[in-house]
């Protein structure tokens, strides 16, 4: 008999509070989604497109550290020429980055300044015709 009432008052106290613990079980959830799952899942998308656009000409970087350039593409494997001889066959999954190169990336960082100088000059000449 002193076991059983034991336990209906433990269950008797668990009822009395029993959204509490709930609640923080579901903020502990939602937190882990936020800073956990959200930003992983983002980056495994990112990196999906970074795969699918890969193309003949890209420089690339290989999980294991191996540099190449992109010779050719198939539909699950890419070939990678690593020296003047030296051709590699990998898994579209082995290529761990694009590289960018800093006179592609300073060419197109000139291309955008002159289309914005080009929108501010086309912005002041029709304001002045306005006036």
């Amino acid at each position: 008999m002193p076991l059983s009432s034991v336990l209906q008052a433990a269950q008797a106290s668990a009822n009395a509070g029993g959204f509490l613990p709930l609640l923080s079980i579901v903020m502990i959830f939602v937190i882990f989604y936020f800073f956990i799952i959200m930003p992983q899942n983002k980056k495994q998308k990112e990196t999906e497109k970074m795969i699918a656009a890969l193309k003949k000409g890209d420089k690339v970087i290989t999980i294991g550290g191996i540099h190449g350039v992109v010779t050719s593409t198939k539909e699950k494997t890419v070939i990678v020429k690593v020296d003047d001889s030296t051709k590699i066959e990998f898994s579209r999954s082995a290529i761990s980055s694009v590289v960018v190169d800093e006179k592609v990336k300073d060419k197109n960082s000139k291309v955008e300044k002159t289309a914005e100088a080009e929108k501010i000059e086309a912005t002041d000449s029709n304001s002045e015709a306005a006036e």
